[in-house]
């Protein structure tokens, strides 16, 4: 009996072992935009703690291209092992769907949701040389100088994009969009006067913003940033009912094993907690989520016809 209880003893111990030994080895972390955006930006942050906190690397892949579907697609068609995951947005899991004629991939059959991790306002911004001070001074520019500024953008179908097609509607004005891949690209041409506007991701635009290489004129959320208390939100500079915000989190491919997604899950929210990744969240006005892989799914079902509205209602198409 005392046999029989030591190797079931054994046997319980090592089957224990070997599904808890996860992760093994690094793990690829696509990021289906350019190197330098905002995705780039609060990943790296967030999977450089995560690495910590499973003992093996992240191994970043930034893979642009097709709005986020090229990097996307390279997450579906991952072995459900643990060992690819990547970022979904607001982009991948829900303005495509109301901007492409075609998505080929299907959030609920296709991928796994494991958490939404972050939450960011846009600043509205303007080449140092555009004769405006406010909001209110763009828009009377717009009006008397139609199609005269180029608005740029971090790609087709991003809330900088599709921020700035809201932004145009609403106020009447009509600027060229042109499009880049990825918002480092946008923003040093807003700099170099290439072009004059921008919609941008707070996390990436605000280093260029606080060292006047660009200057603010409004931030997309419902409140003003602490990181420019003096810059009002686009809605009380005059566009009442103004606002976007951009989210994003990990993914991984369809049937991901349900210990790895709640191992996943729980490092996630213990990583977004930890006072690293807060500190350097808040340096750049990004909101920490950590939302249940059952939550990140509801919340991409309630924005796909949210955004499909703004994309009909400001008559935004890719360029």
């Amino acid at each position: 009996m005392r046999l029989r209880l030591l190797l079931a003893t054994l046997l319980l111990t090592s089957f224990v072992a070997a599904h808890g030994a996860y992760p093994e080895k690094p793990i690829r972390f696509i990021i289906p935009s350019a190197a330098g955006g905002s995705p780039d930006v609060l990943m790296r942050i967030l999977t450089a703690e995560l690495s910590n906190r499973l003992g093996v690397p992240f191994v970043i892949i930034n893979k642009p291209g097709a709005n986020f579907v090229i990097g996307t697609m390279d997450i579906v068609n991952a072995p459900p092992d643990g060992y690819t995951l990547g970022y979904g947005n607001i982009v991948s899991l829900a303005i495509n769907y109301g901007l492409l004629p075609k998505v080929p991939y299907e959030v609920e059959k296709d991928l796994t949701l494991i958490s939404n991790c972050v939450r960011v306002f846009n600043l509205l911004a303007v080449n140092n040389d555009v004769p405006v001070a406010s909001v209110k001074e763009l828009i009377d520019y717009a009006r008397k100088n139609p199609d005269k500024l180029v608005m740029a953008s971090g790609g087709n179908g991003t809330t900088g994009h599709l921020g700035g097609e809201l932004f145009k509607a609403m106020t009447g004005t009509s600027m060229l969009h042109v499009p880049y891949r990825g918002s480092a690209q946008a923003i040093n041409d807003v700099i170099s006067g290439e072009a004059q506007v921008i919609f941008d991701n707070l996390s990436s635009i605000t280093p260029f913003a606080k060292a006047g290489r660009v200057r603010p004129l409004g931030v997309s959320g419902a409140r003003r940033s602490p990181l420019f208390p003096d810059t009002p939100t686009i809605a009380e500079a005059g566009v009442p009912g103004y606002q976007t915000i951009a989210w994003g989190g990990i993914i991984g491919p369809a049937n991901l094993p349900p210990e790895i997604v709640e191992k996943l899950h729980r490092e996630i929210v213990s990583a977004l907690q930890s006072p690293a990744v807060r500190k350097r969240f808040a340096e750049l006005d990004t909101d920490p989520d950590g939302s249940t892989p059952r939550e990140f799914l509801d919340l991409t079902r309630r924005e796909r016809p949210r955004w499909a509205e703004v994309i009909k209602r400001s008559g935004a198409k890719l360029d």
